[in-house]
This record gives C-alpha cells, structure tokens and sequence, in this order.
C-alpha cells in the first residue's frame, strides 16, 4: 500500500497549516495551556472547513483525517482533534457538532472533557456516548501534561447511552488509532524543535549538531518519530484492525520516553523551561504513553490477537495453555 500523500492530502495539509498561521504559533498554544482553555477559534475555523467530517466523506475517509489530525499534534494544537476528527465519526458515522472527549471507565482523568460537548466513554466491553450536561464534567487540577484534564461524574456515566455489543472494541481500536498518530504528530514536533536547537547551540566553538554522537542520536529519533507516523496512518487505512491498532499503541507507547529522554537532554536545563516551547509537546508524551493502559495493555492485547490467529481449530486457547 502506498500511504504518501496524494495531491489532494497535500492540499488540505497546506490548508491546515494556513489556518494554524492564522490561529497563532506556539506562543498562542503555550497561553491556552497556561490558562487551562481549550482553542475554540481553531476548532471552529476547522469545523467549517469540513475538515471534522473527512473521516465519514465520500471520496476522503480514516487516513484523511488520521494525516490532519498528525498535522494538528505536530503544531501543539491544544485541541480535541482524533476524538473529534477521527474516533467519533467512525465510531459513530456521525459528525460532532462540537468538540469530543474519551473517556476510560469513571475513575481516569480525561483529555478536554469540560469543553466537550459529547463524550465517548470506554466502559468495560461497552462504548457509550454522553451528551454533555451541567454537572456531568469536573475539572482536575493539572499543569504536567499539556492539557486540560477533567473527570466524569458518577450520574453522568449512568446516563450516557450504550452504543450496543461490540462497541468497545471499536472505540478501542480507533481510539488506539487516534493515540498513534497524535502521538507521531507530538513526537516530530519535539523532534523539529531539537533540531533547530543544535542547529544554534554553540560549543567548544562549533554547533552541538555538528558532532557525531548527536547526529546518531538524532537520526535514531527521527526513525522512531517516522514509524510511529506510518504505523498510524496504516492502521487508519486499514480501518482500525485490532491488530493493526494495537501496534501502533504499542510502538508510540514504547517509544514516547526515549524522544522525551532525548529531546529533554539534548537542549539541556532550557529545555525545562516554561519560557521555551520544548515542553509543549514532551508534556504530553507521558501522558500519551500511559492513556488505555499504556504499552502493557497494548503489547498484551498484540499478543493475543496473534495467538488467537495461530490456534488450530479446536485447541485450547494459547493464553490458557501457557
């Protein structure tokens, strides 16, 4: 399969990143997360450009969307872009009139969910979708992660509507989906701006970029940073497989600490600055990392999908047999 571009993902990706100049740069972002907002203007300058109903349009579809919402992680965005642009439509076959959360089960913090309008909750084998009311949301004191986290109340998780059998593995496996390629688009964006850092940092009378042992280093990032890109933008192409999703999980999970190790270390003390925009994208590398159970749950779940495929009819499941 051929995932490049075509001429026409090449022209919405320059119409995103038009509108992401004209919406502010990281600057912008870093104000939005200071102040615990979400960036409504953004979203609905997106909206209206119809680029939330790519994943469920006639002549686009799940790689469309997947390619946008990379784009959008790799700008620090503080947005709710693969819950709205990718996991809910086809999850749903809908489109959102407003910003989407996901939520796992009643206990875990979730990314946005007080600006959500609809929130997609994972609870157990079920999916089930909640549209918004007053009370159903709280906030959570957070500034470690990059956005703003909120927490469902108990009534709200009662009244939110089942979805039916088999939604939760679908939720699931676009959510995995979505997880891969936002963290791709995070991963680049760290990558990009410690590069253009060793670029300028002199010492010993030349650019720290210059000598070898950060140039391996570099190009090891940059091919985590691009497997993880493809891995997600297969699994979107694919529709959502379970193996596929859970792969690319496993993979950005497993790889987000090394481009925050790294990063963090190369661009030295002002990298752990609120001053400098480094933190924009590795803060939410951890909180990536861990979301659904992390790359534990992931691994698992790649390991089961593959013992269920090699078991011969009528053995006894391998998981049970080891």
């Amino acid at each position: 399969m051929d995932l490049t571009p075509n001429d026409i993902q090449r022209q919405a990706l320059d119409a995103v990143d038009r509108i992401l100049e004209r919406n502010g740069d990281w600057q912008h972002n870093k104000k939005l997360v200071d102040q615990t907002a979400y960036d409504q203007g953004l979203h609905d300058e997106l909206a209206g450009a119809g680029f939330f109903e790519l994943a469920v349009t006639d002549g686009a579809g799940p790689l469309d969307a997947a390619l946008v919402v990379e784009r959008l992680a790799e700008s620090a965005a503080v947005l709710a872009a693969a819950a709205t642009a990718l996991v809910f439509p086809m999850v749903t076959g809908e489109v959102a009139s407003g910003p989407v959360a996901l939520a796992n089960g009643l206990g875990n913090p979730f990314r946005m969910g007080q600006f959500a309008k609809t929130v997609l909750i994972l609870d157990g084998d079920t999916a089930k979708r909640l549209d918004v009311q007053a009370g159903d949301v709280a906030d959570v004191n957070n500034d470690r992660t990059g956005w703003p986290l909120a927490r469902l109340s108990p009534a709200a998780l009662q009244r939110a509507a089942s979805l039916g059998p088999g939604s939760g593995d679908k939720l699931r496996n676009w959510w995995r989906v979505g997880l891969a390629v936002e963290t791709a688009g995070a991963m680049k964006g760290a990558l990009n701006t410690t590069v253009g850092y060793v670029k300028d940092r002199v010492q010993f009378g030349r650019p720290i970029g210059s000598f070898q042992a950060i140039q391996h280093r570099l190009a090891q990032l940059a091919v985590n940073a691009e497997a993880a890109y493809w891995l997600g933008l297969e699994a979107a192409y694919r529709g959502a497989p379970a193996q596929a999703a859970a792969a690319a999980a496993a993979y950005v999970s497993a790889n987000a600490p090394v481009m925050l190790r790294e990063c963090q270390q190369m661009h030295g003390a002002i990298g752990f600055t609120r001053e400098y925009p480094l933190h924009l994208w590795t803060m939410r590398l951890p909180a990536l990392q861990r979301e659904l159970g992390g790359m534990t749950r992931h691994a698992r779940d790649v390991a089961k999908s593959l013992a269920a495929a090699l078991e011969p009819q009528g053995a006894r499941p391998m998981a049970t047999q080891l």
